[in-house]
């Protein structure tokens, strides 16, 4: 398995098959910038199904054991469940999930979990229907997403994890009824503070709620108890309800920054590893691989990038005065 100069194995992928999509959430894609006339990544430079499964295979060499198929919105890439059913025929993939925002997930469940997907994560910042309208910057309802979030349950791609990126002057409010509509259906929500992920989304820190806050306010409402993490270098703190009616997650890269325990690597869309959600660039894979580069080749470079990785950008946001002003990767190109 490779480690990196913090001993962080090379174990989780996040996967972006397209870098389009039909929201325009501001956090990520605001419309003001991504408007009808922006142009995405031409064909030609898009990785094709088949160099994205030769390199899915030296990251498994690598030692990646859960792969996230992320995007812009994957359900738009064609021949999508093509690609899952090659991916989960993979040895040493032990977990192959999506996420999605739920658009297309009501025609699509069932052809996904016939492909081979084990389970969709729904991002779905609001169950109010103005605020909804807002945060989606298209004007769409909610209720499409929430018909894709049953289909998804009735074809079991559980456990299904729903995402709420959290900010103060939008959704905060109306956050006690995803918990509510949730509670004792089996379904994980999970809140994530606000990021300065890119350079477009306008990132505020007076719009950031921490985490513990917003743990305060579920549990007055609902008393929780903490849980013991699925795995080493979780991502999201978990709580269940005391009443035995499920469980929330907390993302807090704010507040409370989890870079010590990151095992995420992200490929694009373009075929670029990016060893950080807050990189700068990343390594080219795709064109060495065009210009014939041989898998052992490919699996150096790789190995290379890895090996000497060092980033811990949310535990220097606020301790190093230059890093908050550097350019970085879009959130639609990386897949959050």
């Amino acid at each position: 398995m490779l480690i990196d100069q913090f001993q962080r194995p090379l174990r989780d992928l996040r996967l972006s098959v397209t870098d389009k999509c039909n929201f325009r959430c501001p956090y990520c894609m605001p419309i003001e910038i991504y408007g009808e006339d922006y142009r995405f990544s031409p064909k030609a430079d898009i990785l094709t199904l088949e160099e994205i499964l030769r390199l899915m295979k030296l990251f498994v060499r690598g030692g990646t054991e859960k792969l996230r198929i992320t995007g812009g919105e994957p359900l738009i890439r064609k021949n999508l469940p093509h690609l899952i059913a090659e991916l989960a025929r993979l040895e040493g993939i032990k977990d192959l999930t999506l996420t999605t925002n739920g658009w297309f997930l009501a025609q699509q469940a069932q052809t996904l979990v016939k492909a081979g997907l084990n389970r969709v994560t729904v991002s779905l910042d609001s169950l109010d229907e103005a605020t909804f309208r807002r945060m989606n910057g298209r004007g769409y309802g909610v209720q499409k997403v929430l018909e894709g979030i049953d289909a998804a349950l009735a074809t079991d791609l559980t456990p299904l994890k729903i995402n709420a990126v959290v900010k103060r002057s939008e959704n905060y409010p109306t956050l006690l009824d995803l918990c509510e509509r949730f509670r004792g259906t089996g379904v994980i929500v999970r809140f994530i503070e606000y990021m300065d992920v890119g350079n477009l989304n306008g990132w505020e820190m007076e719009e950031v709620v921490p985490s513990a806050e917003l743990l305060e306010r579920i549990g007055q409402r609902w008393p929780l108890e903490p849980v013991t993490p699925n795995y080493p270098g979780e991502v999201a703190t978990r709580f269940r309800y005391r009443d035995g009616q499920g469980e929330i997650g907390v993302i807090s890269s704010i507040s409370q920054p989890f870079c010590g325990g990151c095992s995420r690597a992200r490929l694009t869309t373009d075929g670029r590893l990016v060893t950080c959600l807050f990189a700068e660039t990343g390594l080219n894979l795709r064109d060495p691989m065009r210009a014939g580069a041989d898998d052992d080749e490919l699996y150096a470079m790789i190995s290379s990038t890895w090996s000497s990785r060092e980033d811990r950008y949310s535990e220097e946001r606020f301790e190093r005065e230059d890093i908050l002003a550097r350019r970085k990767v879009e959130m639609y190109q990386v897949g959050g």
